[in-house]
């Protein structure tokens, strides 16, 4: 989607169904549909347009889970509308100095930072309590490895601009995880990907890659704040701001020749850690944390295993271990030799794990068996894998299916002509996993409807905001995940949205 947005702006998809999802907050000005952003005329925004832009593009941002990563556009002129303030210039300038003595990063007043200090805290104040809290859980482990590399532990921010601490993050482009790392960008630095896992999306693995590659970026500039500039748009773009500067290497004197984006990476940056560190004097208050990293573990696995079978099994919610677990992007633990795949849980669900981890295995084998046919089959990103051609199938179709261009397939296989025959054997270096092997087929017990499960006297249950297969079965006399998932054909938490009803079927 184009960029377009005379003040502030994040890249935004708008991923909502309602098709009269439309707007117009300035007359002539900006329209917004569901699929676009548009500017009609260069009026100036009144303070109450900016608020409602902001709010609007933010809650999108953070309640979606398909988000983009957030990309910052700042100019003096972009936000010369906002004329309120929530912090004095005096009072900010003093706190800047402050924070510029304790820090490598140059933190000095500038009036550009100032609109975006105020910007944030005028329209965004609200998302702050939420993302400190997550923030307890994350930056501990963030300040364990920015130390051990010797970067400045202020670098825990940049997570935030990166991803707003989501861990699953994904731009359109394809950047991924907490610290947005491209495909190729993470192979450089062991972050691995396989039809399972993508490591990109590991607190710990992606942390350290970033904490790498950071270190080599200030080995470049011999500044952080070029490295973070270089982060952002790569250094390539950052020695030729610097070049056309006239040799300046001072962030600000070199924005004006940096693409636009990182222009306002870096301020946003900056916006970001003064906000988290005087958010007390701005009565920003943190949620309570769901969990702190200090009250988690992590077990090596035996065997293949699914969010699912251990949510049965020891009772922790899914949506827990889904979170403590982002790298496995089906919610299924593969056992692979060589690769030590681990479960991490909280340190309570630990010794239950221990004490029914034969009765775990012993599930994950009966499912197994019930399966028509076996699970993906697990291979690595980048390495080559066999297919064959079934019927329906075209170049751009199987191309797509793995993330792969249709001239790579060409190449990879001395193809001539794009003419395909059924079982024909393609070679392929797949870029992704191929959607249809999100769910497992399971046969479904006899006596099963092929639309709404088990029949008989039932009572229907609404799926509420927050609600997980796990804590739903809590709520009726011997009910467990697995039947829930045999009567209502459904097989994760993925499949519960807010308003869907279940079957609940009577012992």
């Amino acid at each position: 989607m184009k960029k377009f947005f005379p003040f502030l702006f994040f890249t935004i998809s708008f991923f909502s169904q309602e098709k009269d999802s439309i707007q117009i907050l300035k007359k002539d000005s900006l329209f917004i549909t569901n699929d676009s952003i548009k500017i009609i005329a260069p009026d100036l925004f009144s303070d109450e347009d900016l608020r409602t832009i902001d709010s609007l593009l933010i809650e999108d941002k953070f309640d979606s889970d398909l988000i983009d990563t957030l990309e910052y556009i700042i100019n003096d002129k972009d936000i010369i509308g906002n004329t309120k303030t929530a912090v004095t210039t005096g009072l900010l300038k003093k706190r800047l100095s402050n924070l510029n003595q304790s820090t490598p990063f140059n933190l000095g007043y500038n009036p550009s930072l100032e609109k975006v200090i105020n910007s944030y805290l005028l329209y965004r104040k609200k998302y702050y309590p939420a993302l400190i809290a997550k923030a307890k859980y994350y930056f501990p482990m963030f300040e364990q490895y920015l130390d051990q590399y010797d970067i400045p532990l202020e670098m825990k921010y940049l997570a935030i601009v990166e991803s707003a601490l989501k861990p699953r993050a994904r731009s359109r482009v394809g950047a991924s995880g907490l610290w947005q790392f491209m495909y190729g960008t993470g192979k450089q630095f062991d972050l691995k990907v396989s039809s399972y896992v993508d490591e990109r999306y590991n607190p710990v693995k992606s942390t350290i890659a970033a904490c790498k590659y950071l270190s080599q970026l200030y080995k470049i500039f011999g500044d952080w704040d070029l490295a973070l500039a270089a982060y952002n748009s790569g250094p390539g773009n950052v020695t030729k701001a610097i070049k056309r500067s006239g040799g300046y290497k001072n962030y600000w004197n070199i924005r004006p020749f940096l693409p636009r984006e990182t222009a306002g990476y870096v301020p946003a940056f900056y916006a970001t850690m003064y906000i988290f560190e005087y958010a007390n004097e701005h009565r920003i208050y943190s949620e309570l944390p769901k969990l702190f990293s200090f009250q988690t573990d992590t077990i090596r696995i035996k065997r293949t295993l699914s969010f699912d079978q251990i949510t049965e099994t020891i009772g922790v919610d899914e949506e827990v271990l889904t979170f403590l677990n982002p790298e496995y992007k089906l919610n299924i633990i593969p056992f692979v030799e060589g690769r030590n795949y681990a479960l991490r849980l909280p340190i309570t669900k630990v010794i239950s794990f221990l004490n029914k981890e034969k009765e775990l295995y012993a599930l994950a084998e009966a499912d197994d068996a019930k399966r028509e046919k076996p699970l993906a089959k697990y291979f690595e990103m980048d390495k080559r894998i066999r297919y064959s051609v079934k019927s329906g199938d075209f170049l751009g179709k199987v191309a797509n299916r793995y993330g792969v261009r249709v001239s790579d397939l060409k190449r990879w296989n001395r193809l001539k002509t794009s003419r395909l025959s059924i079982g024909q054997r393609l070679y392929i270096y797949p870029k992704k996993v191929p959607f249809s092997t999100s769910k497992p087929i399971v046969k479904r017990d006899k006596g099963l409807s092929s639309n709404s499960g088990k029949k008989g006297k039932h009572e229907i249950y609404i799926v509420q905001k927050g609600d997980s297969l796990w804590s739903i079965s809590q709520k009726f006399k011997n009910v467990s995940v697995d039947k829930l998932k045999k009567w209502n054909n459904i097989w994760s938490a993925k499949d519960l949205k807010p308003g869907t009803k279940l079957k609940i079927f009577k012992s």
